[in-house]
């Protein structure tokens, strides 16, 4: 039974239905982990709501929840030479309004102006964009780090893709409304077989995460369990180019 399946009721259901496709995945796959970092899931297990309090961008422990399987799925992929990445936020010196936030805001209908962030506010949102230690992320990783929603706006993620010859994207992390969806969008754009894992993905909103699956089942990718993942990696996937030769990228 697909995750998004309480959602589609009545004609809904029939439209996507009649409308479904089968998508399909090379034979050349990396597995990109997007954002799994402190910021996204707090630096302890705990209710979202408590978690917010600390990174307003947090998924709290649903996000925690994910965290093995993800690991699951990153060690096969090693195993069978699949390259692995993972992406988070670039750290930069940043400045703040004074309202709270990052860049130009509202405050009673007037443009508050821009005041740089203090060391302990650069030092809290470094800590946030650290990829998370229990992910077990090892030396021939790659880490992408990013200004925008999709891994691939302004990084040299498709470069690296193309140097390795992969043809298919296995997508976890989060958010699935967000991050993930963008990305999985992109990779269709470029024309790589998209699969998103949908037991290693995580949202805040579990409507936004049920919605966003669906969306991308229907439109641009292969939404998958973790056990159809592992078991196209370890039957299916065929090492990547650079990997084969003994390379590191």
């Amino acid at each position: 039974m697909a995750v998004w399946d309480d959602v589609l009721t009545g004609e809904d259901r029939e439209l996507y239905e009649s409308l479904a496709t089968a998508r399909y995945m090379g034979k050349r796959p990396a597995v990109i982990v997007i954002d799994v970092n402190y910021a996204f899931v707090g630096l302890t297990p705990e209710p979202v709501k408590e978690s917010i309090k600390d990174y307003r961008t947090s998924c709290g422990e649903i996000g925690w929840e994910a965290i093995p399987k993800i690991r699951a799925l990153t060690e096969v992929a090693r195993e069978m030479g699949v390259p692995v990445f993972y992406s988070t936020t670039t750290t930069l010196p940043f400045r703040k309004r004074r309202g709270g936030g990052i860049g130009w805001g509202q405050d009673g209908g007037e443009k508050q102006p821009l005041e740089l962030a203090t060391a302990e506010e650069h030092e809290h949102r470094r800590v946030g964009n650290l990829i998370v230690e229990e992910l077990e992320r090892q030396p021939e990783d790659i880490v992408i780090e990013k200004s925008g929603a999709s891994v691939f706006l302004g990084t040299p993620l498709l470069a690296y893709l193309n140097d390795m010859g992969v043809d298919t994207l296995i997508i976890v992390g989060t958010t699935t409304s967000g991050c993930v969806r963008a990305t999985a969008v992109d990779a269709s754009n470029l024309n790589l077989h998209a699969a998103v894992v949908e037991d290693c993905t995580f949202d805040r909103f579990e409507i936004s995460h049920k919605v966003s699956l669906m969306d991308l089942n229907a439109k641009y990718a292969k939404v998958i369990s973790l056990g159809e993942g592992l078991e196209y990696l370890k039957t299916s996937a065929q090492p990547s180019v650079a990997r084969a030769a003994g390379q590191h990228a």
